[in-house]
């Protein structure tokens, strides 16, 4: 038998066996234990299920209260999760909070809004296909960041929202070894509204130890109503202090797309409007435009997945980004924006995480 030990899977090396236990954990077995799904005699769905007896869907979901935090999974061991599905009816995704804790760590190294994880920020359903996150019709929420651990996972849902949420999800994992240069999974929400008047924009700061930036969602929101995306983005690692070592040319082309993601633009002679897209990598699959009546603001839904060119960092790491547009003179200046932006920060590194700046309440998270 090979010493492949089932983790970093692709087409590559997919036919290789291995010894890593698959197991899964959802509402119809919340232990993952094997040969104990689909028990459950007095599920959400028993009534549904009447006079078909054990087995036939009596709890397909769970029902989190206002104000509850709920243990979605609780997986001692070593190991990974493979792949999260899940979708919620009722709440609010802004209001629902998704963490996960490694190894018995009191402090979370994910923690953020489910919609922001997912790459829907803005609380309503965008078609999102790339490798690392799909959303798929029906609010469907898929992820395939491979999330390591060496002693136990944690995973919890908290609704902030004044209503029941009903949450439908299923974590895929396997129990296998986990080599020594393996790091940990974490996932970062901020959000400032408005951005201060010449300030770059934080995704992260404060992280210490050796690792990987692996991805940047961002929902943005514009409060002008010219052309937004001029900033630039910016990695300072190891040290750097006033510059940074990783510099971009501008917010669409760190986003993998060129003048202002509109075709029309190109030519200069006429505009088309923004371009949604998504691809394995990188996308705008969200372009939310104003109706002419209450919804005012123009917003964006984007990310950028470094899958095949990840950021190393050794000892620190701080990701900023500038809000710029232009201004109406001749000259041509470009314009700080004071912009409503959130955002979510991926990346791979070693224990203990530091910790986050406190989750804006319930109030300060809302969007509508």
């Amino acid at each position: 038998m090979s010493d492949f030990n089932g983790l970093g899977l692709h087409l590559g090396n997919l036919a290789r066996l291995s010894k890593a236990k698959s197991r899964s954990i959802s509402p119809e077995n919340f232990t993952g234990e094997k040969g104990r799904g689909g028990m459950s005699t007095d599920g959400p769905a028993a009534n549904m299920a009447r006079g078909l007896g054990q087995g036939w869907k009596i709890s397909p979901f769970v029902i989190i209260q206002p104000g509850e935090t709920f243990t979605l999974a609780d997986i001692e061991g070593a190991g990974a999760i493979q792949q999260i599905w899940m979708t919620l009816a009722r709440g609010r995704w802004r209001h629902t909070i998704l963490r996960a804790y490694w190894d018995g760590q009191a402090q979370p190294s994910i923690e953020c809004p489910v919609g922001d994880f997912f790459a829907c920020g803005w609380e309503k359903y965008a078609q999102v296909s790339s490798l690392a996150v799909c959303v798929n019709p029906g609010r469907a929420f898929n992820c395939y960041w491979e999330m390591p651990f060496r002693q136990r996972a944690r995973f919890t849902l908290e609704n902030l929202a004044e209503e029941p949420i009903y949450v439908y999800y299923q974590i895929n994992y396997a129990l296998t070894d986990v080599p020594e240069d393996v790091a940990y999974f974490h996932a970062q929400f901020r959000r400032t509204n408005p951005l201060p008047y010449m300030e770059a924009y934080t995704l992260l700061d404060g992280v210490k130890g050796a690792g990987h930036y692996v991805g940047t969602y961002m929902a943005w929101g514009v409060n002008n109503t010219g052309w937004w995306g001029e900033g630039e983005i910016k990695f300072y690692m190891d040290g750097d202090d006033a510059f940074p070592t990783i510099c971009g040319t501008g917010t669409e082309d760190y986003f993998c797309g060129a003048y202002n993601f509109d075709p029309g633009v190109v030519d200069r002679t006429q505009t088309s409007g923004y371009r949604e897209f998504t691809t394995p990598y990188a996308g705008m699959p969200q372009v939310i435009r104003p109706d002419g009546v209450y919804a005012s603001q123009q917003r964006f839904g984007l990310y950028r997945w470094h899958i095949t060119d990840p950021i190393r960092f050794e000892a620190d790491l701080r990701v900023t980004i500038q809000a710029l547009g232009w201004r109406t003179d001749k000259d041509r200046r470009y314009l700080p924006l004071q912009d409503d932006i959130a955002s979510v920060a991926f990346w791979y590194q070693t224990l203990p995480t530091a910790p986050y700046p406190p989750l804006p309440g319930k109030d300060a998270l809302e969007v509508i």
